[in-house]
């Protein structure tokens, strides 16, 4: 997959850089039916229609492809039918064809191919697009799709172009390293699938024109200092006031101040930090 840059036909088109689906084998929007499912949209509000996310509404409508992230179809080959484009997620969607005759949807890594033969097993090679436990994986490798907890479903690098390395194994966890620089330990129960994730470009897309942002259900951000005193802590003030030290919405503040929960569980399973 690439990007291609347009001719400056117009203003929208001058700067815009567009994929050019080069690795979508289905051109139409034709997924499977019996894998898709109705997506509702809230428009940022909750069940008492008060906006509890600014910025969310309008936008095309879209059908949520249901993919498997478990990947616990086991010791059954399945064949690459063809790789989709979806309108839910950066990477691309790969369409299976099992052995017994049941469909599903994966996350499409770089390199595979349709006709392509992909499985899932402890008895499976470590190629492109096969699900193996990490016991079972040659250090070194790139894998994506990573479960944290084993059964519940790959949880890490599923976005397009991310992957994670496996470096070390020891006893009943092994080391990975994240595309941030963190490393962590994930227990070698836990499912991961070869290769990195494709649609690799997807980071040099640029829209082009505000238009294209509201189609995919963006609305325009508004910056706190133009804001009231009583829209944000860093509003109000004649003229341009610098709005005081920068801080979130609710007060938090947004230079230098950590985020993270001083005791989230996953804390004694982080090894190195992320990169600064």
């Amino acid at each position: 997959m690439g990007v291609k840059k347009l001719r400056p036909m117009t203003p929208g088109t001058r700067t815009r850089m567009a994929p050019d689906f080069a690795d979508v084998t289905v051109k139409k929007s034709n997924p499977e039916k019996s894998l898709t499912a109705p997506s509702t949209r809230s428009g940022g509000r909750n069940n008492t229609g008060k906006m509890t996310m600014r910025y969310m509404g309008g936008g095309h409508k879209k059908k949520l492809r249901l993919v498997d992230f478990k990947r616990d179809k086991f010791d059954v080959p399945a064949t690459v039918k063809s790789i989709e484009y979806d309108p839910t997620r950066s990477a691309r969607i790969a369409l299976l064809f099992y052995a017994d005759g049941e469909k599903r949807y994966i996350i499409a890594p770089q390199g595979l191919q349709v006709d392509q033969t992909v499985i899932s097993g402890e008895n499976a090679a470590p190629e492109v697009g096969n699900t193996l436990p990490i016991a079972k994986i040659p250090l070194g490798t790139i894998v994506h799709n990573v479960e944290l907890k084993p059964g519940k479903g790959g949880a890490m690098a599923r976005g397009a172009g991310t992957y994670v390395q496996l470096v070390a194994r020891e006893g009943k966890y092994a080391t990975m390293k994240l595309p941030s620089g963190e490393t962590r330990n994930v227990l070698v129960t836990c499912l991961a699938t070869i290769g990195s994730v494709g649609n690799a470009e997807h980071m040099n897309v640029r829209l082009g024109k505000a238009g294209r942002k509201r189609w995919l259900g963006r609305r325009p951000r508004v910056r706190g200092v133009v804001m009231n005193p009583v829209d944000h802590p860093m509003g109000g003030g004649e003229g341009k006031s610098s709005g005081g030290h920068p801080r979130s919405r609710n007060g938090l503040y947004a230079k230098g101040q950590k985020t993270r929960t001083p005791k989230k569980y996953s804390n004694k399973l982080i090894i190195g930090k992320k990169k600064k």
